[in-house]
């Protein structure tokens, strides 16, 4: 080829990608601004750890979550959202919403298990929902896909001064004070009152409304489950409303809350019999650096069909539990926290042992996560005590790099015991009445 028409080809291709790159630079920087003039946030965490116990050989914790893998590493949450909050205190209209993705190991306790294989009830055969159950993973045994937030949200002002908040979608549960995702807790692992005791996620309509500095209350109708109302999803059961109510005290100082909510709800469509729980929150913060929590659960569920070794049939049920925090800031980039725990599982319905086993069920014989046959559960108190230290590694050490200057790493101790309620002797941790869990977790927003 010619060198002058060589030439004036290459030319022309660097003119072409000189204006590829400038036209994206210009999008880039236009959608930048479109993103923050919109007031569109994205962002997620990582968290993962692994937890030494020299009870179990068969690579469970007991009926222990969201830490439930032995004597191994598991990465529990890898989430990222998009999300547009709302502009609460204006007397204008303002629209958001937010969508959140997540994979791990925990995303099996986060999913829409609302509708299970059979109804609690009856014991006929139900089809579940295909909102997040079967997006991929079942053969990893352990890793998986949840889509726990899905949701739009509204700002009414035509409601008294402070306006309606007004969320449509999938969302999680206002009730309690423990949660899924991994920054809002100090400890690695979760109390068996948030596991068992309480909804993770709805799927419906929730209202939030302030009545003034010190009370707001909220009200949601929410469907899709078959349990009552909790942790529905989109295609299932959606002729079954249930309700969830809240009244929230805030002191004066802001130094003290007290939150009740319940939920109340028929179990499915094919039963009328009632699902229902109640909590109590309070949090007060004794001084600037110490605060106390203390939590209170009790759970009904009316007409459930039992089968465990001490009872076979139907029965109305309950469950019930208290736990109390206590938390100290030691420095500014060094925290301790102590929890303490009783929970009831007084009919043996809620608890079971692995709980990724059970909650992997997939048919009536079958769990991708392990062996059915290695599932217990009997009518017994459970007792926990847990003690941590959270550390913001990149602050304590003076890190800038931006990727990990919110870190943190949460070494605890844990130690559980069960006593059987009214029933046989009960060893679901490794054979043995009771356990201890030494576990190192990292928690890394970005």
């Amino acid at each position: 080829m010619n060198p002058k028409y060589s030439f004036l080809l290459l030319a022309k291709l660097l003119g072409i990608v000189f204006s590829l790159a400038f036209s994206m630079t210009i999008y880039a920087n236009n959608f930048k601004k479109f993103i923050e003039n919109n007031r569109i946030e994205t962002g997620g965490w990582i968290n993962g750890g692994a937890t030494f116990n020299p009870r179990q050989t068969d690579g469970f914790n007991g009926p222990v979550v969201f830490a439930d893998q032995a004597n191994r590493f598991q990465l529990n949450q890898f989430n990222l959202y998009v999300q547009r909050s709302v502009l609460s205190e204006t007397k204008s209209w303002d629209i958001g919403g937010r969508f959140d993705f997540l994979f791990g190991t925990d995303a099996i306790f986060t999913q829409a298990f609302g509708v299970p294989l059979a109804d609690v009830h009856t014991g006929e055969s139900l089809k579940r929902n295909n909102w997040d159950l079967d997006i991929c993973c079942a053969s990893t045994r352990t890793y998986n896909i949840a889509l726990p937030q899905a949701y739009l949200e509204m700002h009414i002002p035509v409601i008294g001064k402070n306006g309606l908040n007004l969320k449509v979608g999938h969302f999680y549960s206002p009730t309690g004070f423990e949660t899924v995702p991994a920054p809002d807790n100090f400890f690695y692992t979760r109390a068996y009152s948030f596991n068992a005791g309480e909804p993770f996620t709805h799927t419906g309509v929730q209202a939030n409304y302030m009545i003034n500095k010190n009370w707001s209350v909220s009200g949601s109708a929410v469907t899709g489950s078959a349990t009552g109302g909790w942790d529905g999803g989109w295609n299932r059961q959606l002729g079954n409303w249930g309700g969830i109510f809240g009244v929230m005290w805030t002191s004066d100082d802001q130094a003290t809350t007290l939150n009740v909510t319940g939920t109340y709800g028929e179990i499915s469509t094919r039963s009328n019999e009632i699902w229902a729980m109640y909590n109590t929150v309070f949090k007060h913060k004794i001084n600037s650096k110490t605060q106390l929590v203390l939590h209170h659960v009790h759970g009904f569920a009316n007409g459930i069909a039992i089968d465990n070794p001490k009872y076979h049939g139907v029965k109305d049920t309950q469950w019930m539990g208290v736990v109390t925090h206590l938390y100290y800031e030691l420095t500014h980039d060094l925290s301790i926290g102590l929890r303490g725990e009783w929970f009831r599982d007084r009919d043996g319905f809620r608890n079971p042992s692995p709980f990724r086993v059970s909650a992997a069920m997939t048919g009536p014989d079958f769990s991708y996560a392990g062996d059915k046959r290695s599932i217990t559960i009997m009518p017994a108190d459970y007792y926990a005590v847990t003690a941590g230290l959270n550390w913001s590694a990149a602050k304590a050490l003076n890190i800038r790099w931006n990727a990990i200057k919110k870190l943190s790493i949460r070494p605890n101790i844990r130690y559980d015991r069960v006593d059987a309620y009214h029933a046989p002797v009960y060893r679901p941790y490794g054979g043995n009445k009771d356990q201890i869990l030494l576990s190192l977790d990292f928690v890394l927003p970005f």
